[in-house]
């Protein structure tokens, strides 16, 4: 017998059902076209199954099938026709607005983090710098509703207080909500392109309709609805970009490839947590990318192509994104405000109402300076009468965000040279090699260093201030070293003279040798979370934590400059930011002096353990309870839980020579798993290694993602199962859609606010651990 002859065909099971639309329905392919597809041969002639290879043609294995261009409508009723897949996320999406909506302005007072966003809605209005550790996009958004809404940014928003008539507050609220309203019809629209059946679609809806976690926190001003918003389109564009792989390079592949771009970029630019779905979009990518590697049939220069459209559409434009964010949000604030000292001195002196402009250029003995690190995220130079508890115990020396009195010094001569004399008539200016004493203005105590290790840097030497105007040693003399000038240049020349703002210089302690350091280190509560400042004892001239310049400067005796003309480079700016605000976010870690009642821990999260009371609690005030609908948590996480358990059985069986699947179906419910199981992963596990306080919002982007598993489970095993009647698969829906609506139904005073005596609304803790009802007074 020939070997042709001798390889026998092991055929598959006779019905090979595949979707051919996002709504769920299925059409068998002919007999024929199974036969060619999925006939495969045994070459050991051994009558086994083994897993079948997907076609070599378009990538089609996973997601929504590419759908037929429809003909134009001719008539209205055709025209209705073709597009009532769109009328239940009309429908969904108008009960959205019910559920935003209503009631939404029924508190009157500042509620929660509305204290924070509504103040720097309020610092745009009025075009003052201020700092955050979030990035701008979102806030700029709260400061446009305002605009929009008539708002003129006068409001302090103090928490729990009452909010004034000439505060539009409710129409702010109803912007913002828009984001809410906007995640309903998204999750629908994802889960069509994730392929699910029509009963999925709905369940997916339903649960992002009436989870009352997502409701609440959508109803105030606050950024976490823009989060939530941009991370569902950001998972919807990279759905959409899936299903255009069959036509690499067209108008629409390049389209959704762009937005999944943009929406990266803006999800990003509201808060950094935004990563955690860039990283979910850089794992599909780099898997799409390895397939194609493996395609022989694809040129290189197809290849390269493909790299090329991802770097310029998945990092260039985010990159871009991001940094128009913070071009647009340094162009608004050009005004001084309460954020300044987080910037470069070269920064602040361009905001208008800043008085660096004035500043004498020249330094003098005698002058008063504020010393800045430039160190990325450095401080302010500062002292304060508060002592160390460890070390020399001497008056503590930090580097502090913020315009404070006790950031002003005094440059005097050393204590062997004549002191200094306010009515000489001649000026000594300070220049490069001068050893001098610093003062510290309140205290009158000199900057000083010893041999004492630092608190926290403990390969450096403690600085402190120690003395006074009569008291004092060798140990607070500092040896001025220039490094260069942004203005003038290297060290030459002139260039030795210290100019304010311009000239980086560093402070090295003339009998230690060791260099003063600032490098956000952040000391305990006894040192009020400030940076620490320290002596380095290594000389490393790139240090830039090292390197100091004048920010304030005031002398009597010397005419005021002008600096008008320096610039700051917007890179550099950018950069300066970005790293303060990352070195302020981890600096959120929690206080084991002081119970923060409202955090929580992430194992907390998916089992829904706690809540979190988002205001006071007093009979007479509507109360609010973030919380989730209990049976859209615990389901969701339970579906993590089955899918890993399903692959597990499923790779088992295939070990053993069962097939459950066929090729299309293995790849598509992997690939939706993937997209669901990833997403969930990259947005709870970076929180279990974090130092900073956690709460119970940062978990609902996370929510998201449990949530298309939980739909993608019950799709898979009920709703499109070979096994069960439309009946049984209609009563799991209506049992499934019940739950949720029923459910939000019962909790739904705690996103719409509980009146009255908190302990007169029955049935509401199902948890002990929910801290809802006052416990009794005995």
């Amino acid at each position: 017998m020939s070997d042709e002859k001798a390889r026998r065909r092991v055929k598959n099971p006779p019905a090979v059902p595949g979707p051919v639309d996002g709504a769920g329905e299925y059409e068998y392919v002919s007999s024929e076209e199974k036969e060619r597809d999925y006939y495969e041969y045994d070459d050991q002639g051994k009558d086994v199954y083994s897993k079948p290879r997907p076609l070599h043609t378009a990538r089609l294995g996973s997601g929504r099938p590419p759908q037929p261009p429809l003909p134009p409508p001719t008539s209205l009723k055709e025209f209705l026709s073709q597009n009532m897949d769109h009328l239940p996320p009309i429908i969904y999406t108008l009960l959205s607005c019910w559920t935003r909506f209503h009631r939404i302005g029924a508190s009157n007072i500042v509620v929660w983090d509305e204290a924070h966003f509504g103040k720097f809605g309020s610092h745009y209005l009025k075009r003052e710098f201020y700092f955050d550790v979030h990035p701008p996009l979102g806030k700029m958004l709260v400061g446009l509703t305002g605009l929009l809404a008539g708002y003129d940014g006068s409001f302090e928003f103090k928490s729990g207080e009452a909010y004034p008539e000439s505060v539009p507050y409710v129409a702010m609220r109803v912007m913002l909500a828009l984001f809410g309203v906007g995640m309903v019809p998204l999750g629908w629209y994802t889960s069509v392109e994730l392929g699910m059946s029509r009963w999925a679609c709905h369940l997916t809806a339903l649960m992002v309709l009436l989870d009352v976690g997502w409701l609440c926190i959508s109803r105030f001003i606050l950024l976490d609805s823009m989060l939530l918003f941009f991370t569902f389109l950001t998972v919807f564009c990279l759905t959409k970009f899936h299903n255009q792989q069959y036509q690499s390079f067209s108008v629409d592949w390049w389209t959704w490839l762009f937005l999944t771009g943009t929406s990266i970029g803006a999800v990003t630019s509201v808060k950094m947590i935004g990563l955690f779905v860039t990283a979910l979009v850089g794992v599909y990518t780099i898997e799409d990318l390895w397939e194609k590697f493996g395609d022989t049939k694809m040129t290189w220069r197809e290849q390269a192509k493909h790299w090329g459209a991802r770097v310029l559409c998945l990092i260039v434009v985010p990159i871009l994104v991001f940094m128009l964010s913070f071009k647009i949000h340094f162009m608004i604030l050009n005004h001084s405000g309460p954020g300044d000292a987080q910037m470069s001195s070269l920064f602040q002196a361009n905001l208008i109402g800043n008085d660096f402009a004035q500043n004498p250029l020249k330094i003098a003995y005698g002058s008063k300076i504020t010393l800045k690190n430039m160190g990325w995220g450095g401080g302010l130079l500062h002292s304060h009468v508060q002592t160390y508890p460890v070390g020399s115990n001497q008056q503590q020396v930090t580097c502090y965000h913020y315009k404070d009195n006790n950031n002003e010094w005094t440059v005097l001569p050393r204590w062997n040279e004549p002191p200094y004399n306010p009515t000489s008539p001649e000026l000594r200016y300070l220049k490069h090699g001068d050893t001098i004493i610093l003062r510290h203005v309140p205290t009158t105590r000199n900057l000083h260093s010893h041999t004492v290790l630092a608190p926290v840097t403990k390969l450096n030497y403690e600085v402190s201030c120690y003395g006074n105007e009569t008291i004092g040693d060798h140990h607070d003399h500092w040896r001025v070293e220039v490094v260069d000038d942004v203005k003038r240049g290297g060290k030459g020349g002139d260039v030795g003279r210290i100019h304010s703002l311009t000239t980086r210089l560093r402070l090295r302690h003339e009998t230690l040798g060791c260099y003063l350091r600032a490098a956000n280190g952040i000391l305990p509560q006894w040192g009020f979370k400030q940076v620490e400042v320290s002596c380095d004892k290594e000389d490393n001239k790139g240090d830039e934590h090292t390197y100091w310049n004048v920010e304030s400067h005031w002398n009597e005796r010397l005419p005021p400059g002008d600096t008008k003309f320096y610039r700051s480079p917007f890179l550099r700016d950018f950069w300066h930011l970005n790293v303060a605000m990352m070195t302020s976010n981890n600096a959120l870690i929690p206080d084991p002096d002081k119970e923060d009642i409202l955090a929580s821990k992430p194992f907390d999260w998916p089992l829904l353990r706690l809540g979190l009371r988002m205001c006071g609690w007093g009979d007479t005030q509507l109360k609010y309870y973030l919380m989730g609908t209990p049976v859209v948590w615990w389901g969701s996480t339970l579906a993590l839980g089955a899918m890993v358990l399903a692959v597990g059985v499923y790779w088992g069986r295939w070990q053993r020579k069962y097939r459950d699947m066929d090729a299309h179906e293995w790849d598509h419910f992997l690939y939706v798993g993937k997209i669901a199981g990833f997403g969930w992963f990259f947005h709870f596990v970076p929180f279990l290694i974090m130092g900073r306080v956690t709460y119970l919002h940062h978990y609902l982007p996370t929510l998201y993602f449990a949530v298309l598993m939980l739909s993608h489970v019950l799709d898979h095993f009920i709703f499109t199962s070979k096994h069960l009647s439309e009946r049984t698969k209609l009563i799991a829906f209506g049992i499934c859609a019940g739950s949720v609506v029923g459910t939000f139904w019962w909790f739904k005073a705690v996103a719409f606010g509980i009146e009255g005596p908190v302990n007169e609304h029955w049935g509401l803790q199902w948890r002990d651990s929910w801290n809802i009802y006052e416990p009794h007074q005995n």
